[in-house]
């Protein structure tokens, strides 16, 4: 009997990833994986019971990486300065949101392992706009940002810009700065 290659978690993560976005949660098979990684299926539950709690796995390891993202953010900045690596942050995990959208696909009842799982990845969903929020006020506060707009309503237009689709397939980097340009100062010129 051949011996399974050997694996990590950060090829399941990534190849999890990568699955998911191409095929949805529905379309996400222990098998596909499985032949993304060139091992058995069998090899992959050794480590995982089922795909629910391979994918809340993911998730919540994906979440903990952005709340770490953002909490390393130096909040003794400039608002500019600030600003620009929240925006870094958000823009590095902009497939965030379609990756989320299919947790109320995932079927946890009954299970109360991965029941409170879900309730942490929720938990951590809401926190992680907490320093967006932060950032935002403090804009206000020193005249950066129009206060006529309400945070919650300015948060929710960001993460929505940096979400879009790249569907004219400009190059990735201009296209993230496209973005960044678009969410700072709109569509108007900047003049100097």
């Amino acid at each position: 009997m051949a011996r399974e290659r050997k694996f990590s978690s950060v090829e399941i993560f990534k190849e999890t990833e990568r699955l998911l976005l191409e095929v949805g949660y529905e379309g996400y098979t222990i098998g596909l994986l499985a032949e993304a990684l060139h091992v058995s299926r069998a090899a992959i539950y050794k480590y995982y019971t089922n795909k629910e709690e391979l994918v809340i796995n993911f998730m919540l390891q994906h979440m903990e990486r952005i709340l770490e993202a953002f909490g390393s953010i130096d909040r003794t900045q400039t608002f500019d300065q600030q600003f620009d690596e929240i925006l870094t942050v958000i823009t590095d995990s902009k497939d965030l949101h379609r990756l989320l959208s299919s947790t109320h696909l995932i079927n946890v009842k009954g299970n109360a392992e991965l029941e409170q799982k879900m309730h942490t990845l929720h938990l951590m969903h809401r926190d992680m706009y907490e320093p967006l929020q932060a950032v935002i006020n403090e804009g206000k506060e020193q005249g950066y940002v129009n206060q006529d707009i309400p945070t919650a309503l300015i948060v929710g237009f960001i993460f929505q810009s940096i979400a879009l689709p790249n569907h004219m397939e400009i190059p990735s980097e201009q296209f993230v700065q496209s973005v960044k340009q678009l969410v700072r100062t709109g569509i108007s010129r900047t003049v100097q």
